[in-house]
């Protein structure tokens, strides 16, 4: 009686994206990182939010422009991190993901003692929430 053998076909799809692919795959994290965020703040804006913050000198309008900026350089500085992280430790991921979850906690704190309408502060929260739609995007092209 002949032997045969069955073998499994070949898996076209890598599970780890290539050295050369993570900065574009960390570059996309951070793109969609800034267009989640403007979405939250648009969302905010259509419930009723007017990201206008008040204080003795006067008042400051968070607006799409400040929103994306501050996004930007808040992912980018993530990025650096997490990239610096990896050429100096072996646990890179578990040291970027503990110091990330307490920036974005941190960053909340401000949020709710700002005078501002709680429609606002509500909205503000979810717009640093947003944020943290980074952490799986970069965490994904780490394992490269």
């Amino acid at each position: 009686m002949p032997t045969t053998e069955t073998t499994q076909p070949a898996s076209t799809v890598s599970p780890r994206p290539s050295k050369a692919r993570r900065p574009l795959l960390r570059l996309a994290g951070v793109g969609a990182t800034v267009v989640v965020t403007l979405v939250v703040w648009a969302v905010g804006r259509l419930a009723g939010a007017d990201y206008v913050l008040s204080d003795p000198s006067g008042s400051v309008i968070i607006d799409p422009v400040v929103t994306a900026v501050v996004t930007l350089v808040a992912a980018l500085l993530g990025w650096g991190t997490l990239a610096l992280l990896e050429r100096l430790t072996r646990h890179a991921a578990r040291i970027w993901v503990t110091t990330a979850s307490i920036v974005v906690i941190a960053s909340m704190v401000p949020i709710f003692l700002i005078d501002a309408t709680p429609g606002t502060q509500v909205a503000l929260f979810f717009v640093h929430l947003a944020v943290a739609v980074l952490v799986p995007a970069l965490l994904r092209a780490r394992n490269a």
